[in-house]
């Protein structure tokens, strides 16, 4: 497909699909809300998956669950190889995650998001088989400066120089783990300063890859099916990652290899989707930097999402007031 020129974007325009789907991933934030601070993960996330499936299947589209949530820890899901929509309309890959971030809800912290992202059918990379992935994301400035296989701190110093900082400056996102001590070690060895995320990536990807956030660089090992998510906005925001399997043990290395993967390989974002017609949509669960967390005020029940496309480049922010009322029928 020949890329539009910009002209052409008003001349002929097509569906955004994702303004469709924020109705999605606004139904799952919501019905989530009721189990923020509960300690019940599970809870949380099963009402998220009904609320998210219900709405999907009103959705125009046929929509392949390439990527779903709960293989890991056997809680609720959509699940892999399941069809959504109502059949019409484009044939779509999706990754869902009714809640990214469900031990957050769980325990009432910040940012968990409720997200979707949709590509072309067969575009997206299938890595259900290995749960995670060695990932690197950066703004634009990261393009050609910053590789995969370089220590941290020389990708920190070529990244500083591209976006005319110091390295003092640099922030960078790194999920809260033991395997990440020595990166986290290594990080402020070099320099700079450490924002660590305690679950849920997705948005940490996001906010590195935005220009108007804090954060320069989110890097470590996270789920290899957040990272396919990733990509999906990424492309949307001109962002530059890189991710490489990683299999934790001998066990899931060989589902991979079985599955037809390449453990070698660094999957650029064309790896990760080929597509060049992405969607990326989340609704803030909880409060974070990415978007704000539902919230109830009397009778109504506010909510934030970001839409992201790649055809067009675009970001959009929805905010949305809800009529408490209308959940309570359903």
């Amino acid at each position: 497909m020949s890329e539009l020129e910009p002209g052409e974007l008003f001349e002929h325009p097509d569906r955004n699909l994702a303004m469709e789907l924020v109705r999605a991933t606004e139904a799952a934030a919501i019905r989530a809300t009721p189990f923020i601070g509960r300690g019940d993960k599970n809870a949380a996330d099963g009402a998220a998956v009904d609320a998210m499936r219900k709405f999907l299947a009103t959705v125009n589209f046929s929509g392949l669950v390439v990527i779903g949530e709960g293989e890991k820890d056997d809680a609720p899901m959509l699940f892999n190889g399941e069809l959504v929509g109502t059949g019409n309309g484009p044939q779509c890959d999706i990754a869902v995650d009714p809640i990214d971030g469900t031990s957050l809800t769980a325990a009432g912290r910040s940012h968990a998001i409720s997200m979707i992202a949709v590509a072309d059918r067969g575009s997206m990379l299938d890595a259900s088989s290995v749960f995670y992935m060695s990932k690197i994301v950066t703004s634009h400035e990261g393009i050609g400066v910053v590789d995969i296989h370089r220590p941290i701190g020389e990708n920190i110093r070529a990244l500083a120089k591209a976006k005319g900082k110091s390295v003092e400056e640099m922030r960078i996102a790194v999920l809260d783990r033991p395997r990440h001590e020595q990166l986290i070690a290594d990080i402020r060895e070099a320099g700079a300063g450490t924002r660590l995320i305690l679950d849920g990536d997705v948005a940490g990807g996001i906010n590195a890859a935005r220009h108007d956030t804090r954060i320069d660089m989110c890097v470590g090992i996270g789920g290899s099916p957040e990272g396919v998510a990733t990509a999906c906005a990424i492309k949307a925001l001109g962002g530059f990652m890189q991710g490489v399997l990683h299999p934790m043990s001998d066990e899931e290395r060989q589902r991979g290899l079985d599955a037809g993967l390449d453990f070698d390989t660094v999957y650029g974002l064309d790896g990760l989707v080929a597509s060049d017609n992405t969607f990326f949509v989340a609704t803030g669960v909880t409060d974070g930097e990415l978007v704000r967390g539902v919230r109830r005020a009397g009778p109504i029940i506010s909510t934030e999402s970001v839409v992201l496309r790649s055809r067009s480049g675009t970001l959009r922010r929805v905010s949305a007031d809800h009529q408490a009322s209308k959940w309570l029928e359903h």
